[in-house]
């Protein structure tokens, strides 16, 4: 997939998830918003109720799209018989995008009322949600290959050093400007495996990291480099701060990515449980939706 193309398509994802969301809350506002007491005698009672022609048919929708999210991106993670399916951060996307809007059309599935077993469900899917957006930060602070396959200590120092020597031979970068990007690559090693201090460290090094690669854009530009050559020094630049920067947080988040896997796990399986038993009870009551 294109880079171009690869953008266009999150976007077309992004876009999706927001109109889902901003669609159905706008044309429901007023019956959601309506107590519990008032809502049978609503205009959009019949539709929006969870067991009505919309609600359900959300509630189906939704629950399909975190099933197959899940499924597929585990199928592709782990059957071998997948592994050159393609990518495997495109699969990754696609499984933030079905398990993110998924559950947002369960929200309006339940028409914001829910309660006993189904609530666990709900506050399961819920959990699942926002550790999933964790996962999604601490996965993204590993470095992997094209293919998604993380790199071993060793290759991410050979790849470091390799910018080293392309910004030198290439470019023909002094040891000024490569001794300003070595004062990151020489931070010390953290393991302290404590997930808001390492957010706060990424956070901190993300704005010097700009500072400084704005620094060196200026300086090439006052050496009167062409642009074309300036762009493509300060894009190897970024890229090194970014994985000196990795280097020095692995240890930590290899950890905090472990003890994630433990808690987001347990979350996900109580949610498709629970979503499958109410489901069949569904069925088993006579809430066919449409067919």
């Amino acid at each position: 997939m294109k880079k171009a193309f690869h953008r266009i398509f999150i976007f077309i994802l992004i876009i999706i998830g927001i109109a889902a969301f901003l669609f159905f809350g706008i044309y429901g506002y007023n019956y959601y918003l309506t107590s519990n007491e008032e809502r049978f005698f609503h205009e959009l009672h019949k539709s929006l109720k969870p067991s009505g022609v919309i609600g359900h048919g959300l509630g189906i929708i939704g629950s399909l799209m975190m099933i197959i999210g899940v499924s597929s991106y585990m199928l592709r993670k782990r059957v071998r018989r997948f592994i050159r399916l393609g990518l495997l951060k495109h699969w990754l996307e696609m499984h933030i995008f079905l398990c993110s809007v998924g559950p947002i059309l369960v929200l309006y599935h339940t028409a914001f009322k829910f309660g006993g077993i189904v609530a666990v469900s709900f506050w399961s899917m819920i959990a699942v949600v926002i550790s999933g957006i964790i996962g999604r930060f601490i996965y993204i602070q590993i470095p992997r290959s094209i293919q998604g396959q993380e790199y071993s200590l060793d290759e991410l120092k050979s790849l470091n050093q390799d910018y080293t020597d392309r910004l030198k031979v290439d470019f023909g970068i002094d040891d000024i400007l490569i001794g300003k990007l070595e004062h990151f690559r020489n931070i010390q090693i953290h393991i302290r495996v404590n997930f808001f201090l390492i957010s706060g460290l990424i956070i901190k090094d993300y704005f010097a990291n700009k500072k400084l690669v704005g620094e060196i854009r200026r300086e090439l530009i006052s050496r009167e480099i062409k642009s074309r050559n300036v762009k493509e020094i300060v894009k190897l630049c970024n890229s090194k701060l970014i994985l000196s920067r990795r280097i020095s947080l692995l240890h930590s988040v290899h950890i905090i990515f472990k003890y994630w896997h433990i808690i987001h796990l347990p979350f996900a399986i109580i949610m498709m449980i629970i979503m499958m038993v109410h489901v069949g009870v569904a069925v088993a009551f006579g809430y066919n939706w449409i067919f």
